[in-house]
């Protein structure tokens, strides 16, 4: 018998994802806790294990595809279970969890559409007196179509096996004047006015990044203020030490300095770490500091967690900023990288730009911004000095953090990077 495992839902709201990489090949042994295929879902890539052991005998999808939770991945040749009894299997359904994976998926034997015995010999076709299934068996390509195409898929009698709709019933039953609807998968196409354009289908990450964005300006009230702080003496400290740090791995940078002042801060303005909940009328006031970093990469920006970054030191921080940056740019973070933050901290100095608006990571308080550093004359004990000068944006929800509070927190994120000795003592 044929189980048809699909795509699984693993938690974070996901919907979707895209196949990355197939692990397996049609007719190839697997066992349970094998890994199928490579998704990226949100803001990372994650495998998908077998739940059962046999042989994969049809894969859906190719590189690069989307589809969605609940669409069919793989089907697998299940030994034991044959012909006329296969059938009897009909309208089961059996929940399987895979064992240190933490996915759990969905194993369907649904009528002669998802099992496919070793015989279809006496099976009556669908008719008009019998309705068509109530959830069509289809590939996600045509899934996919029939969403662009704006038709019912549940309406469209599939031709491939097993009754599976295919993309080519797709096309047919839009040709036929029952539904239209305009998609286009072209990496280049022309305008009205001739224009030459290129159209790119949106990843995982654009698609969460666009979704967070909205939620985050729908949902709180955004409001920043701007500082400069001269840190000519973490400058000198960060110096003495950058090479000792290297002998053990580490890349001593100013954000591994603010991450602690940050974090430091945060435990004596407890607004700024804090979320509200509009629902029950309750405000949430968190007791761990996870400090979220937002990360540039290729496919766009990801915030894995530096969690209780109030009780590392400098050379663990920097260690961590160091290991995040490697495997968000390789794309091998996972979702417990991610979660749980209390604040973030994003820095784009070191691309360009001095100040900005930062948009808040919802549903957190705030969000710091780093600048570019740059030297600057300052005035010490009455005299102009050449110094060491960092700009920072503070974006809070001003739902959450007052304008006196938000504006003592940055002075004291700005006294620990000044004088980086306070934060031995405090």
């Amino acid at each position: 018998m044929r189980y048809i495992f699909k795509f699984p839902d693993i938690g974070e709201g996901l919907d979707e994802g895209t196949i990355v990489e197939w692990q397996v090949k049609k007719g190839q042994q697997v066992n349970v806790g094998d890994s199928l295929v490579t998704m990226e879902t949100d803001k990372v890539v994650t495998d998908i294990p077998s739940p059962k052991d046999g042989v994969i005998a049809e894969m859906y999808g190719k590189v690069g595809e989307t589809i969605n939770v609940g669409d069919a991945l793989v089907e697998i040749e299940i030994e034991g279970v044959e012909g006329e009894a296969a059938v009897e299997e009909a309208g089961k359904t059996e929940a399987v969890e895979e064992e240190g994976a933490g996915v759990v998926g969905t194993l369907e034997v649904a009528g002669n559409s998802a099992v496919l015995s070793a015989s279809t010999e006496g099976i009556e076709e669908e008719t008009a007196e019998q309705p068509l299934r109530r959830k069509a068996l289809a590939t996600p390509v045509a899934r996919a179509m029939a969403k662009d195409f704006g038709i019912d898929i549940n309406k469209v009698k599939g031709t491939g096996p097993a009754g599976r709709v295919m993309k080519e019933d797709i096309l047919n039953f839009a040709k036929d004047g029952k539904k239209t609807g305009v998609s286009s998968t072209a990496p280049e196409v022309v305008t009205e006015d001739s224009m030459p354009v290129e159209v790119e289908q949106m990843s995982q990450i654009r698609k969460t990044i666009a979704r967070n964005m909205i939620t985050s300006k729908h949902n709180a009230a955004h409001m920043t203020i701007f500082e400069e702080v001269e840190i000519s003496e973490l400058d000198r400290i960060r110096r003495k030490f950058k090479e000792e740090f290297a002998g053990k791995g580490a890349k001593l940078t100013y954000l591994a300095f603010v991450v602690k002042a940050t974090a430091m801060a945060l435990k004596q303005f407890k607004s700024l770490n804090a979320e509200m909940d509009m629902e029950k009328g309750v405000m949430i006031y968190k007791k761990y500091y996870n400090i979220g970093i937002a990360v540039d990469t290729d496919k766009g920006l990801v915030v894995p967690v530096i969690r209780n970054a109030d009780r590392l030191g400098i050379l663990e921080i920097a260690l961590k900023i160091g290991e995040f940056s490697e495997k968000a740019r390789s794309g091998s973070l996972t979702m417990d990288d991610m979660r749980d933050g209390t604040f973030t901290i994003t820095s784009y100095g070191n691309i360009g730009g001095r100040f900005a608006v930062p948009v808040i990571n919802y549903p957190q308080a705030g969000i710091l911004g780093v600048g570019r550093i740059t030297k600057q004359p300052v005035v010490v004990n009455d005299a102009i000095e050449v110094g060491t000068v960092l700009p920072l944006s503070l974006s809070v929800d001003h739902r959450i953090a007052d304008g006196g509070e938000t504006a003592r927190f940055l002075n004291r994120i700005m006294d620990y990077l000044a004088e980086p000795v306070r934060m031995m003592f405090d």
